[in-house]
C-alpha cells in the first residue's frame, strides 16, 4: 500500500458548500455523484445508538421529504407506546444535504433496554436509556491511551488478547529505537532516549504539540470532576491500566505516561536550544500497512526543536505540577521545573517554526502562530504558581481580551488560546474579579453560540457547516467540553443538555446514521486507519478497540479513497469508514482525548442518580358522566423546588375508558396506557404552579378514576 501522509487540520480549512436542487441521504445529486452505501442502507429515523440518560435531552431526526409534522411513537422492547407526539418541521439541512424533521422525546423520564423510536413507517435501531449509558464508554475511550502506548508491551489481561502485543520501538531488532534517537541531519550530533509516550494516530510517530494538548484533556478531565466532587470515577483502581493500585489516580497515571515522553523530549542542559522540545519523532520515511509497532525496522529521527512543541511542554508540565502535586509530590516538582526552563526557552526562541515541508514519515505540524501558546502556557505557570512574571504574561496577551479565544471552529493543536481561558476560567487565581468575570463570561458566550449553532442545524452539531475538515469529530467533543465547563460556571442547565447532544451526533444521529466510535452503536466505524488494527488488510490482526473516535466527515477529500467513494458528498456525509480513507477516518490521541473527557463528563450521575421522585401531585375530577361517555378534568401541581420544563403525564384507566378527544395536551392512548404531553403554552410548572387539561372519552358502564399518576418518569401523589 502507498504510504498515508497524515496530514492535520489546517488552521482554518474552510470546505466549499456545494449548491444543487435536489438533496437526497447526505449528497447532492450531480451528474458524477455516486451513492455511499452507509448512507443509503440506514434508517430515516437517526438516534443515539447507545442511546439516551433518563433526565437527558432525547432527541431524533428524521430524513423525509414531507413538509408536515409526522407522528412519532416511543416503543418499549415489548413494543407497548409508552409516548408519542409530533415532529417539528426543519426543512433543508444543508452540512448534510438532506430534509429533516426532528422528533423530541426529552419529557419521557422511563429507563430500559431495546426502545424502539418510529416515525412515519420507520423505525430507529433499538436503543436504551439508563443512567450507566456512559460508563463503558468512559472505561473504553480512555483505555485508547494504553492501547497506544509506546515503549511497554500491552497487556493481554488488560485489553484481551486479540490487542495484546509487545512493546515497540525500544531498540529491540527490528526496531532501531527510541532509546537512543539521532536527529535528522544538521539538527544535532547526539541521541536522545525518547522512549514511551503514545504513538499518535494510525502512524507510529509520536509529536509534541498533539501530544500536549491530549495530555492536558486527560489531565483537565480530572480537575474538571474533582472541583465537581466527581472524581471517585477516574481514581486508583477504576481504568484498565497497569499501574491500577498504586494509590494515584488511574487517569494521572496514564497521563503520566506521555508527560514522562514529553519531558524526554526536552533538549538537555549544555547543548543548543537547552530547555526547547523536540517537535516529533518518527520513522525517516512513512511505513506501510499493516505493520505492529515492534516490527517496524525504520530508523527513527528526532526533528528540530520548535516554539510551539517548547510551549505545549510548558503548559502540559505546569498542569501536571498543580494536580498531581497531592499524590506525587516529587513528579509536581519535577514537572514545574521542566515547565519554567520550556518556558524561558521558548521567550528566548520565541519564533522557532516546525516547518511546513517536513512531512516525510509523519505529519509536519506546522504552526506559525504561538502566540497563542504563549498565552495558554502562561495561564497554566500562573493558576499553578501565582507568580507575578507569569500573570504579567497573561494578561499582556492579546489573546487575553481576543473575542476569538474561541473560535466558531472550536480549539486544537494549532489554537490552544481557549485552553488557557478554560483553565483562568475554573482554577482559583489572583486576577482581578472585573477580568475573572470577563473571562468566565467568554466561556459562556463562546458555549451560547455553540448553541445556537445547534438549534439552527437538523443534527444539532455546534460546527459551522465548513467546519467539515481533517478531526471534525474531535472539533464536536472540543465544543461540547465548553458547553459542559459553562454549565459548570453558572449552573445553567441547558449547556449540560448541548453538551450531551454532541454524544448524540457521535454516536449515530448524524447524516450517514452511524456511530463514529468503534464497538458502539448497531452500526459503528470499525476500520479506521491503523497500521496495527488493520483487520480490513489482515484477519488475523484486529478491528480497532471500543470506544475509538474516527476522524469524520471531512468535505477536503484527501486522500484516495475519500476521493473514489465520495464524490459529491455534502460536507457533514464526507466519510467512509474504509482503512484507506485517512482524511476521513484516522484515528488520533488529540481526538480521542476530547471523546474521553466528554465521556466521563456524560457518564457522571446526577445528584439523586435517577430522576427525582414524589415532586408532583395530580387531581383527576370527573365533570361529566352519561351513557356512554364522560369528561374530566386533570390538575397537575410541581410540588418540587425546581420548574418543570416540558411534561409528560402517564396515567392507565382501570375498566377500559379510552379518551377520545383533549384540550390544553395532546393525549395519545394504547390499550389502557395514556400518555398527556404539554402544550407550548404551558410548557413550563415553576415550584407550587400547576397547569390543567381536560379529556372526552368513552366507558362501557362503569368510569373510576386512576389513582396513579407519572409525571416525566417520576410518581406523583
Amino acid at each position: 500500500m502507498s504510504p498515508a501522509p497524515s496530514l492535520r487540520r489546517p488552521r482554518r480549512l474552510a470546505a466549499t458548500l456545494l449548491t444543487g436542487s435536489l438533496l437526497v441521504g447526505g449528497l447532492l445529486t450531480t451528474a458524477n455523484a455516486a451513492a455511499v452505501t452507509s448512507a443509503a442502507a440506514t434508517t430515516a429515523v437517526r438516534v443515539n445508538q447507545v442511546g439516551y440518560l433518563p433526565d437527558g435531552p432525547k432527541r431524533a431526526t428524521v430524513v423525509t421529504t414531507s413538509t408536515q409534522s409526522l407522528t412519532w411513537q416511543l416503543r418499549n422492547a415489548s413494543g407497548t407506546v409508552v409516548a408519542s407526539g409530533s415532529t417539528v418541521p426543519r426543512g433543508a439541512d444543508a452540512p448534510s444535504g438532506q430534509s429533516v424533521q426532528v422528533a423530541d422525546f426529552s419529557a419521557y423520564r422511563g429507563s430500559g433496554s431495546g426502545y424502539v423510536l418510529a416515525v412515519d413507517g420507520s423505525g430507529s435501531v433499538p436503543f436504551d436509556i439508563s443512567t450507566n449509558l456512559y460508563d463503558g464508554l468512559r472505561s473504553d475511550a480512555m483505555a485508547f491511551f494504553y492501547h497506544q502506548r509506546s515503549g511497554t508491551p500491552i497487556d493481554a489481561s488488560l485489553v484481551g488478547s486479540d490487542y495484546a502485543r509487545p512493546a515497540g520501538h525500544l531498540g529491540v531488532a527490528p526496531n532501531k529505537g527510541d532509546t537512543s534517537v539521532p536527529c535528522q541531519a544538521t539538527v544535532c550530533d547526539y541521541t536522545q532516549d525518547v522512549r514511551g509516550g503514545w504513538y499518535d494516530a494510525g502512524d507510529h510517530g509520536k509529536y509534541v504539540v498533539n501530544g500536549g494538548i491530549s495530555t492536558w484533556l486527560m489531565v483537565n478531565s480530572f480537575e474538571r470532576a474533582k472541583r465537581a466532587g466527581k472524581d471517585a470515577a477516574l481514581g486508583d483502581s477504576t481504568l484498565r491500566v497497569p499501574e491500577r493500585g498504586n494509590g494515584i489516580p488511574d487517569v494521572l497515571d496514564e497521563a503520566r505516561w506521555e508527560l514522562d515522553f514529553l519531558m524526554r523530549m526536552q533538549v538537555p542542559e549544555g547543548k543548543p536550544y537547552a530547555g526547547m522540545a523536540f517537535h516529533k519523532i518518527h520513522d525517516a520515511a512513512w511505513t506501510g500497512m499493516p505493520l505492529r509497532p515492534d516490527q517496524d525496522a525504520q530508523p527513527r529521527e528526532l526533528h528540530r526543536p520548535s516554539t510551539a512543541a517548547t510551549l505545549n511542554l510548558a503548559a502540559a508540565a505546569a498542569q501536571c505540577a498543580r494536580v498531581f502535586r497531592p499524590y506525587d509530590a516529587a513528579f509536581a516538582d519535577r514537572c514545574l521545573s521542566a515547565a519554567r526552563r520550556a518556558w524561558t526557552a521558548a521567550q528566548a526562541n520565541p519564533a522557532l517554526y516546525a516547518p511546513a515541508s517536513d512531512s516525510t514519515g509523519g505529519g509536519a505540524y506546522d504552526d506559525t502562530q504561538v502566540s497563542d501558546e504563549f498565552y495558554w502556557a502562561a495561564a497554566e505557570l500562573y493558576a499553578t504558581t501565582g507568580e507575578s512574571g507569569y500573570r504579567d504574561a497573561v494578561t499582556g496577551s492579546t489573546w487575553h481580551t481576543s473575542s476569538t479565544a474561541f473560535s466558531a471552529y472550536g480549539f486544537g493543536w494549532a489554537d490552544t488560546a481557549a485552553l488557557g481561558r478554560l483553565t483562568l476560567a475554573t482554577v482559583p487565581n489572583g486576577l482581578p474579579t472585573a477580568d475573572r468575570d470577563r473571562v468566565r463570561s467568554s466561556v459562556t458566550a463562546a458555549a451560547d453560540g455553540y448553541l445556537s449553532r445547534m438549534a439552527a442545524q437538523g443534527y444539532a452539531v455546534p460546527v459551522p457547516a465548513d467546519g467539515y475538515f481533517w478531526g471534525s469529530n474531535g472539533e464536536v467533543a472540543g465544543d461540547a467540553i465548553v458547553m459542559a465547563v459553562a454549565g459548570e460556571l453558572t449552573g445553567d442547565g441547558r449547556y449540560r443538555t448541548g453538551a450531551l447532544e454532541t454524544m448524540d451526533y457521535l454516536l449515530g444521529r448524524n447524516a450517514i446514521g452511524q456511530s463514529y466510535v468503534s464497538g458502539y452503536g448497531e452500526t459503528s466505524s470499525q476500520n479506521q486507519h491503523h497500521r496495527f488494527w488493520a483487520h480490513q488488510l489482515d484477519s488475523s490482526l484486529p478491528h480497532p478497540p471500543a470506544g475509538s473516535l474516527a476522524g469524520g466527515p471531512n468535505s477536503g477529500l484527501q486522500d484516495p479513497v475519500a476521493k473514489e467513494k465520495l464524490p459529491g458528498c455534502a460536507p457533514a456525509a464526507c466519510y467512509v469508514d474504509d482503512i484507506g480513507s485517512y482524511s476521513t477516518n484516522e484515528v488520533a490521541v488529540n481526538w480521542n482525548a476530547p471523546l474521553a473527557w466528554l465521556a466521563a463528563y456524560a457518564a457522571e450521575r446526577t445528584t439523586t442518580g435517577e430522576p427525582p421522585t414524589g415532586t408532583c401531585s395530580v387531581a383527576y375530577k370527573t365533570d361529566n358522566v352519561w351513557s356512554t361517555g364522560f369528561t374530566a378534568t386533570l390538575t397537575v401541581k410541581n410540588t418540587g423546588p425546581t420548574a418543570v420544563d416540558g411534561w409528560q403525564l402517564t396515567w392507565a384507566y382501570p375498566a377500559g375508558q379510552h379518551v377520545t378527544s383533549a384540550w390544553n395536551a395532546t393525549v395519545t392512548q394504547n390499550g389502557a396506557a395514556v400518555i398527556a404531553r404539554n402544550a407550548d403554552w404551558n410548557r413550563t410548572i415553576a415550584p407550587g404552579a400547576t397547569a390543567g387539561f381536560g379529556v372526552q372519552g368513552t366507558h362501557t358502564g362503569t368510569n373510576p378514576a386512576p389513582t396513579a399518576f407519572t409525571l416525566n418518569g417520576s410518581a406523583c401523589t
